[in-house]
């Protein structure tokens, strides 16, 4: 055993134990804190390219010597799966500027993820930072560029001799010479899993076993690495978590072998997923948007939160429609969730029992009926109004000129004299001329204050006085008494009022 190789014992850990036993009993620990994760502060050395690199990251992963738990009570367990993955797009990157919305973007992590697991790396010596990004007030932000490190107890481990041959130049540059004959074939094995791409797992249950496998060794395997040491007088690269264990021939007796895995039931239930406390709140709230016309374009978690109460307490949206049928709805809503919170107070406490809900929802139902049956009753009288026979007016106005219409038309149909409001005709037998050619006297009067009072009535939509009048003596004495212009027009308007192309209103 060699000089340089010998210190290398004191520094190899024992097998990496699991999360939740103990501390290891190697030292030194593998930590670099704040003030060391600059490239002028480090003390360990650029890697030549990004395989190099990765077969330290991968060492890392496995010794056991660095683990985020001793420094912080948040964050990953482990220096695992998910880091290696990490690193991996590092690696890939020159120069090293990853911005953290493209790591979200590749890994499939979170943003608050990829900062810890950033983080881990500059906490066991593989990154230090160039440039520390920034974020200014209304401009981009600046992607931080690190410098890919390997720390110094990687080359102790393994017995690695660097120089510095550049006396100027930083510690960082010193360049690698050699390695411990007995250290070949550990790093080997690291060289092939730098060259092999770990790959997001598909699964929980995958996800889980390969963080198993992570921290058996089988991404790093350095539970088996790590006898390759001068201490240990055997060596092993094959990684225990990739040996395959057939099962008894007891076991197959049957011809059906069972998965050891025991499987997790499904969480879905009737082929939908079961939702929890927030998600029935968000569906009830969905539900109110889409059933209510004053809700229509309210956000859905606004709702959702003002709701919150009777959805914990099971109300279904036929239930909150019952209750506000119960409460009241206002006609004019200026803020639709302002008002749900309002008819919403204490609900859940007044209506606390399902038979009270189901009770408030029989009357909401029953007031909804008598409201179609009220307005079926109303066009059916809309209906008749147009369709249906005359019906005598209920003005007495217009009694007064139908009754004087009438006299005047039988008066004519006499051959006598028609008079104004049912006086005997004039000394002397003097006959007014007809009707169509103008009355003389206080006959002329009343039809001209006939035909007036008409007129407003159609400036305004109104042709009950000429339809009573067409009904009772017919359409020539109308025409007589009123005009072919305004019986032209009554008519025009009273085809107006059935048709959905024309409106009528008061200005």
């Amino acid at each position: 055993m060699s000089a340089l190789v010998a210190p290398a014992a004191v520094t190899i850990p024992a097998p990496r134990p699991s999360a939740d036993a103990g501390e290891v009993a190697v030292l030194p620990e593998l930590f670099v804190p704040e003030a060391s994760q600059w490239l002028s502060t480090s003390s360990g050395r650029i890697a030549g390219e990004g395989y190099s690199w990765m077969q330290a990251v991968h060492w890392v992963a496995g010794s056991g010597l660095y683990r985020p738990r001793r420094h912080r009570s948040h964050g990953p367990r482990s220096f695992g799966l998910t880091t290696v993955r990490v690193a991996q797009e590092l690696a890939a990157l020159f120069p090293c500027r990853p911005g953290i919305e493209y790591l979200v973007r590749r890994t499939g992590l979170s943003e608050r993820s990829v900062e810890y697991h950033l983080g881990m790396l500059r906490e066991a010596g593989l990154l230090a930072w160039i440039v520390k990004g920034t974020r200014v007030s209304g401009g981009p932000a600046q992607a931080s560029e690190f410098a890919r490190m390997i720390p110094p107890e990687f080359d102790v481990a393994l017995g690695i001799r660097t120089v510095q041959r550049d006396e100027d130049a930083p510690a960082y540059t010193r360049a690698v010479t050699g390695i411990a004959e007995a250290s070949r074939e550990l790093m080997a094995a690291l060289a092939k899993k730098a060259a092999r791409k770990v790959r997001k797992p598909r699964s929980k249950t995958s996800a889980r076993g390969a963080r198993k496998s992570a921290d058996q060794g089988s991404v790093t395997a350095v539970s088996d690495e790590v006898r390759c040491t001068p201490m240990q007088v055997g060596t092993s690269t094959v990684s225990s978590a990739g040996t395959t264990s057939l099962p008894p021939e007891s076991k197959l007796a049957s011809g059906v072998s069972k998965s050891p895995t025991p499987k997790k039931p499904s969480s879905k239930a009737g082929g939908r997923r079961t939702l929890n406390r927030v998600g029935r709140r968000y569906q009830l709230a969905k539900e109110l948007t889409q059933e209510l016309d004053w809700l229509r374009g309210c956000s859905v978690p606004r709702i959702a939160w003002v709701a919150r109460a009777v959805a914990d307490a099971g109300w279904t949206v036929t239930d909150v429609r019952g209750w506000l049928h119960f409460r009241g709805e206002a006609a004019r809503v200026r803020r639709g969730s302002g008002l749900l919170a309002t008819l919403l107070k204490d609900a859940e406490k007044i209506l606390d029992t399902p038979a009270k809900r189901v009770d408030a929802v029989e009357q909401w139902r029953a007031g909804q009926e008598a409201a179609r049956r009220e307005r079926i009753q109303q066009v059916r009288a809309r209906q008749e109004r147009f369709e249906g026979d005359w019906q005598a007016p209920t003005s007495r106005a217009v009694q007064r000129q139908v009754d004087a219409a009438f006299a005047a038309v039988r008066e004519a149909a006499s051959g006598r004299t028609p008079t104004a409001g049912g006086q005997k005709p004039a000394a002397g037998g003097d006959e007014a001329p007809e009707l169509h050619s103008g009355l003389a006297g206080p006959d002329q009067d009343e039809v001209a204050r006939a035909r007036a009072e008409a007129r407003q009535r159609l400036a305004l939509g109104d042709t009950e006085l000429i339809e009573v009048a067409i009904a009772a003596m017919g359409p020539e004495a109308a025409e007589q008494l009123y005009g072919p212009k305004l019986l032209r027009r009554a008519q025009q308007l009273a085809t107006g009022f059935r048709s959905t192309h024309m409106t009528l209103g008061y200005r």
